[in-house]
C-alpha cells in the first residue's frame, strides 16, 4: 500500500493532483477541498489510499491520515465506492461525517451529491459506530481546513470545485453568485475571498434549492 506521497506539485486540475515522487509523476485523486491548499512547484505530502481494480489502479490522496481513514472506513457501507466516499469527505470533514452519523442527520448527508433520503438512511444505520467520536471542537465542512486563496481568481476556484463535486455547471454559476456577496464584503473589508468557506456557503445554497 502506497501510505503516502511527498514531492513538488506538477500539475493541478479540479479533481486530481500530480506530485512527482522520485522523478516520477503520481497522478492522485483529491477532492476540490484538498486541491485547493496546493500549489504548482510547492512541496506536498498527501495521504494516499490505493484503490485497486480489474482495469485500473487509482490513487487516492488527503490531506491528512484522519481523512484517509474515514475515507476507507465509508467504502465498508454497502453501496459506497470511492468515488462517493470522497465526494462526501468533499462536502463534510471528517468530524462533521462523525457527528451526522452520531445524531442520525439525513440532511447533512442528503447535501452530497448522488446520496438521496433512502440512501442517507441506509448509510446512517451501516456506518453507525464505525467512524468512532469527533476528533475535533466542531463539525466543519472540510473545505475550512484548506488553504482559502489561490492563483485562479476565486470564482473560478469555486466554480472548479462545485463542478468537481458533481454538480453542472448552471448549479455552480448559480451558487457562485449566491455567495458573491459574502466574498466583496470579504475583499471590502481589505482580505481576500475566503474560498473555503465560500464553498461550505454555496454548498447550503445548493442544498437548499433541492
Amino acid at each position: 500500500m502506497i501510505a503516502f506521497v511527498s514531492g513538488p506539485v506538477a500539475a493541478l486540475s479540479p479533481t486530481l493532483a500530480v506530485v512527482e515522487v522520485g522523478g516520477v509523476g503520481m497522478a492522485v485523486q483529491c477532492t476540490p477541498n484538498t486541491i485547493a491548499g496546493l500549489r504548482v512547484g510547492e512541496e506536498a505530502r498527501l495521504a494516499t489510499s490505493l484503490v485497486v481494480r480489474e482495469d485500473s489502479l487509482t490513487l487516492y490522496g488527503f490531506a491528512d491520515d484522519d481523512e484517509r481513514q474515514v475515507f476507507e472506513l465509508l467504502q465498508t457501507a454497502s453501496g459506497v465506492g470511492p468515488r462517493l466516499a470522497q465526494a462526501m469527505l468533499g462536502v463534510h470533514s471528517p468530524d462533521a461525517l462523525r457527528r451526522a452519523v452520531e445524531a442520525g442527520d439525513e440532511k447533512a448527508l442528503t447535501a452530497v451529491p448522488g446520496i438521496g433520503k433512502k440512501g442517507a438512511q441506509k448509510l446512517l444505520l451501516e456506518l453507525k459506530g464505525k467512524l468512532g467520536a469527533p476528533q475535533g471542537p466542531g463539525a466543519l465542512v472540510g473545505a475550512q481546513r484548506a488553504a482559502a486563496a489561490g492563483p485562479a481568481p476565486w470564482t473560478e476556484q469555486l466554480s472548479a470545485a462545485l463542478i468537481g463535486l458533481g454538480y453542472a455547471s448552471r448549479e455552480a454559476e448559480e451558487a457562485v453568485a449566491a455567495v458573491t456577496p459574502q466574498a466583496e464584503a470579504a475583499i471590502a473589508d481589505g482580505g481576500s475571498a475566503p474560498v473555503p468557506q465560500l464553498l461550505r456557503a454555496a454548498l447550503q445554497t445548493l442544498n437548499r434549492a433541492r
